[in-house]
């Protein structure tokens, strides 16, 4: 028997484990092995053969497999001649051809029994007129590969992307494929024209062979499969930006456990109180575990850190019930656990059917608004941690990114002044076709909220018992509710202050100051002149504002909180916003005006607000449309405030009202104009 026989027998050497051993015994799956130095260990068979480094000591190696896929991909006159070596290669092996007939007996030539196997060889060169050699060469090589060593390798070349192209070349086109990523779109012969020149930089003129026109083409085109090179210069780019390891999903199992925050242009066309048209910003959160839109906030062009800071009060209340909402829409009417949430909190009575979730961990990208200090000061606050993702790698927040892409498709497009997704999508003269203000869209995006997403079957969204069917967000609310016991904690009303910016500022005589404004009001008598016991902050008192409505602050006492009025309101008798002011600064300077002082920027910003309707300019149309938008949008709610002392309950404010005598509004503005 040939000892060279791919087989285990005691008394033969093997490595195992970077040492030698003869294996002295095998009884069963179990191999004992001693070692030179007498050492004997016991191992299974299949642990054995399958270590890296097993190998038996004077055997040959074991045949490789053929790769039958590969085979697949020759072409097949190439197949076909490697068939046919396989023919006379086995004649020479065994005397028979492959798939002999039966009773077939061996040509004389190539008979084992009276021919040796070096006399074979040299019949089967006699006959196919080549060299003994070359019989030799065909025979290892199928001996080790099979099929696969009788193919001639030219033709496995020719099969693979780049064909015979020259390997500089190759390595040329992909590099100037590369720079395009951030480039303007261009056509193939400007790539073409790049990757000559690079490669005769690189090796010189006339070095590296050069395929003709149309193989070139054939070649770019090859190698820049995938990639969007000559088309959208977006597409390019995300397709770029991709992670090149694997896309792991993002997996939650209780509601507020990863909820995922994000803010883009809406793609609809909105009309400020100005009669201007702009793209509104839409703010939203999304939780991963149920795919609930916990929050959805439309602002003007140009989110605010506020506007973030706001939407988790948004978040953490329930969504009240709005007039001409059909009650199908409330709490009571769904799947939720109604009951149950309304023991934990009254407000649920009035509640829309949408749930309340409180999130443990929020997910941002890199953006200015979320990374601000109101923000993360807002999270600290109600016990939020803050997970910000890798710098453009939007696939670290792709649960929020996909729902952008889904509410313009189940909601934006089916409004008017519908601008698509971009300018190659966008009809003509959209902007007229604008109908709906900032508070009116806002209003019916929170309808639809209730009634086309959260009562809507999501994909992602799936039962472990009925995988076939898929639930809707209040459905999966409902379920895991049932497996945490989970319930929401709500804010109350003044919570809605903590998520204010904040200031701190002194109580003088005259009241509180902030950005050349003046706040007083008889209820901040007792707190004039006085500390406020912060020693952190040199005894400063904390005022909290709104950007969006600065004509009254809110100042925390000991007493709770103080509502203080701006001292000129009645003098512009409009809210407005602190880019608002700012503007006005802008405008009183160029007037030759001092912006620093209250009054006289008091006086423009009247006249900003009273000529908008008019429109003298876009950028001050756009201001004053902006102001209004927030402020309809942005009302707190009134805070608890302090009773005024000096005041008694023999007070004028407890007598009846007299009768009022209309008399007619002096309008400087008009009368100027008359007089002009």
């Amino acid at each position: 028997m040939n000892r060279n026989l791919p087989v285990l027998r005691p008394g033969d050497w093997v490595t195992y484990c970077t040492g030698d051993h003869q294996v002295v015994a095998l009884a069963g799956t179990a191999v004992r092995l001693r070692s030179p130095e007498g050492t004997e260990i016991v191992v299974l068979a299949s642990h054995l053969m399958a270590a890296p480094d097993f190998s038996v000591t004077g055997t040959e190696p074991l045949p490789e497999l053929e790769p039958f896929g590969l085979l697949d991909s020759v072409p097949d006159a190439a197949l076909a001649a490697a068939r046919e070596w396989e023919r006379h290669v086995v004649e020479v092996q065994s005397g028979l051809p492959p798939d002999p007939q039966p009773d077939s007996a061996p040509r004389p030539e190539y008979d084992p029994a009276v021919r040796s196997l070096a006399e074979r060889d040299a019949a089967k060169a006699a006959e196919l007129g080549v060299g003994v050699r070359s019989i030799q060469r065909r025979r290892y090589a199928y001996a080790q590969q099979g099929l696969w060593g009788l193919l001639d390798h030219r033709a496995a070349r020719l099969s693979t992307a780049t064909g015979r192209a020259d390997a500089r070349l190759v390595a040329a086109i992909e590099e100037v494929l590369a720079t395009e990523t951030n480039a303007s779109t261009g056509t193939r012969s400007r790539l073409i024209r790049r990757v000559v020149k690079a490669v005769e930089n690189t090796h010189g003129p006339g070095v590296v062979p050069l395929p003709g026109q149309s193989t070139f083409y054939k070649l770019i085109d090859t190698l820049s499969t995938g990639r969007h090179t000559f088309g959208s210069a977006v597409t390019r780019r995300q397709t770029a930006n991709r992670p090149q390891g694997q896309f792991t999903p993002t997996f939650a199992a209780r509601p507020g456990e990863q909820v995922q925050i994000d803010s883009t242009p809406l793609d609809v066309m909105v009309v400020l109180d100005s009669g201007q048209t702009v793209r509104a910003d839409l703010t939203i959160a999304v939780d991963v575990a149920t795919r609930t839109i916990c929050a959805a906030v439309l602002r003007p062009m140009g989110t605010k850190a506020v506007d973030a800071a706001l939407l988790l009060g948004r978040m953490l209340v329930p969504e009240p019930m709005r007039p001409g909402w059909s009650a199908a829409l409330r709490m009571a009417s769904s799947r939720m656990p109604h009951m149950r949430l309304l023991d934990a909190d009254a407000r649920m009575e009035q509640a829309a059917a949408k749930p309340v979730i409180v999130p443990d961990t929020i997910v941002i990208d890199g953006g200015q608004v979320f990374l601000s200090d109101t923000f993360t000061r807002a999270c600290n606050r109600l016990g939020i941690s803050v997970q910000r993702a890798r710098p453009r790698t939007p696939t670290d927040k792709a649960i929020v990114e996909a729902t952008f892409s889904s509410i313009n498709t189940l909601f934006c497009q089916h409004l008017a002044a519908y601008t698509g997704p971009n300018v190659s999508r966008r009809g003509e003269r959209v902007e007229e076709h604008a109908a709906w203000t900032i508070p009116e869209l806002q209003d019916l995006l929170d309808e639809w909220l209730i009634v086309g997403w959260q009562a809507r079957p999501h994909d992602s969204l799936r039962d472990p018992y009925r995988p076939r069917q898929a639930m809707s967000p209040n459905d999966k609310y409902a379920s895991l509710v049932a497996a945490c016991g989970y319930l929401p904690l709500v804010l109350r009303s003044e919570d809605y202050l903590e998520l204010l910016p904040v200031a701190w500022r002194t109580v003088n005589d005259y009241g509180i100051r902030i950005d050349h404004r003046t706040y007083d009001s008889a209820d901040l008598g007792p707190w004039r002149r006085q500390p406020s016991g912060n020693t952190a902050k040199r005894g400063l008192w904390e005022v909290h504002y709104d950007p969006y409505d600065l004509s009254q602050v809110f100042v925390r006492t000991q007493r709770g909180w103080i509502t203080v009025p701006w001292i000129h309101q009645p003098l512009v008798n409009a809210p407005f916003a602190d880019f608002t002011w700012q503007h006005a600064r802008r405008l009183a300077a160029a007037a030759g005006l001092d912006d620093t002082q209250e009054t006289a920027v008091a006086r423009v910003l009247d006249n900003l607000l009273t000529r908008a309707h008019h429109g003298p300019d876009k950028r001050t149309a756009r201001i004053v449309g902006r102001t209004r938008a927030g402020a309809a949008t942005h009302r707190p709610p009134a805070p608890r405030t302090e009773p005024n002392p000096a005041r008694t309950d023999n007070d004028d404010t407890h007598k009846p009202a007299a009768t009022v005598v209309p008399f007619g509004v002096f309008d400087a503005h008009a009368e100027a104009d008359r007089w002009l």
